[in-house]
């Protein structure tokens, strides 16, 4: 790696432009790039053919998704340097990081299955319902919600 110090300041080191690394952020740079055209051309399919099968919607979505994370990889691998650290610092990060995934995940999964349930056995909380539920009648002078 070339450095050329600055003689007005002699603090400050300029790079030499033909620099190795420098030539590494820009592979990644372009390769981030491609990644990110093929995502946004994957998203822009499933507008404009809202109708394709659901097995075909659900393959794409599984597409941008591994593309995704590869981006994340390669952001964190090259410009947060975790590419060149050793192998336990790199697990120091990428294991609670693969734990918060799950967790993100498991919180999901359980909401959803909440909200099934509830709607399955509340009729008042069903969101699939159109027509207003309305509670039975009370007799004269019975409180609401009173019990024969």
């Amino acid at each position: 790696m070339e450095q050329h110090h600055n003689p007005v300041s002699p603090e400050i080191t300029v790079t030499h432009p033909h620099d190795p690394s420098t030539t590494r952020i820009w592979k990644t740079f372009w390769l981030l790039l491609v990644i990110t055209l093929i995502e946004l051309f994957l998203g822009l399919t499933m507008y404009w053919f809202p109708d394709m099968s659901e097995w075909l919607h659900v393959a794409v979505k599984g597409v941008i998704i591994i593309l995704s994370l590869a981006k994340a990889f390669y952001i964190v691998s090259i410009f947060m340097h975790l590419g060149d650290e050793i192998r336990n610092m790199i697990m120091t990060i990428v294991v609670p990081l693969m734990l918060f995934v799950w967790f993100i995940g498991a919180f999901l999964w359980d909401g959803h299955a909440w909200k099934n349930l509830r709607n399955e056995y509340d009729p008042y909380k069903k969101e699939e319902n159109t027509k207003k539920v309305e509670p039975k009648e009370h007799k004269e002078g019975q409180k609401p919600g009173h019990l024969e």
